[in-house]
């Protein structure tokens, strides 16, 4: 995954706010669909959004997902059958919140054990007047060890979280 993570990409996320403080990042963007179809897509469609450039696979992806339930596995699935696991599902309450063990190091292999990854947590909550709020905290980098703080930095940056909330955003318009 992430092959091309920060070597591509050529739009920033407009209307995607990144905050958080040195161990943490946060990004919160307003949508124009309820949370519920909002968590549905994230999670569900999660292949129809997600960059195949920002896989394991590339152009060898067959699908990639997650499994939606507690101690589900985020995967990839290659051309061939080869699965990869990148996550592990450690919270979820549907339709309003996902909690998943991040492993993927700072130099973008798997990491086999949820102890040294990150945390990534993902809501949706109902906006006033419609809509809703989509809030991703991205926490625990020092877990990850040596190279934490880049790889905090660049998740920030405009080629990490701020571009996936976009394509995601994308989606939901075109869905």
């Amino acid at each position: 995954m992430f092959k091309s993570l920060f070597g591509g990409g050529k739009k920033k996320a407009e209307q995607a706010n990144v905050g958080g403080n040195k161990e943490l990042l946060t990004l919160t963007m307003a949508l124009d669909v309820e949370p519920e179809a909002a968590f549905t897509a994230f999670i569900d469609d999660l292949g129809a959004w997600w960059p195949k450039s920002y896989t394991f696979s590339g152009d060898n992806l067959q699908q990639i997902g997650i499994e939606a339930r507690y101690q589900g596995a985020c995967f990839e699935e290659r051309t061939g059958g080869e699965r990869i696991v990148w996550g592990t599902v450690l919270a979820f309450d549907r339709p309003n919140h996902i909690v998943i063990a991040w492993q993927i190091s700072p130099d973008r292999q798997v990491v086999d054990s949820e102890a040294v990854s990150s945390r990534l947590d993902v809501r949706f909550t109902p906006r006033e007047g419609g809509g809703s709020n989509l809030l991703i905290v991205h926490r625990d980098f020092p877990r990850h060890g040596d190279g934490w703080e880049a790889y905090k930095t660049q998740m920030a940056g405009d080629k990490g979280w701020p571009l996936l909330a976009d394509a995601f955003r994308q989606h939901l318009t075109r869905s």
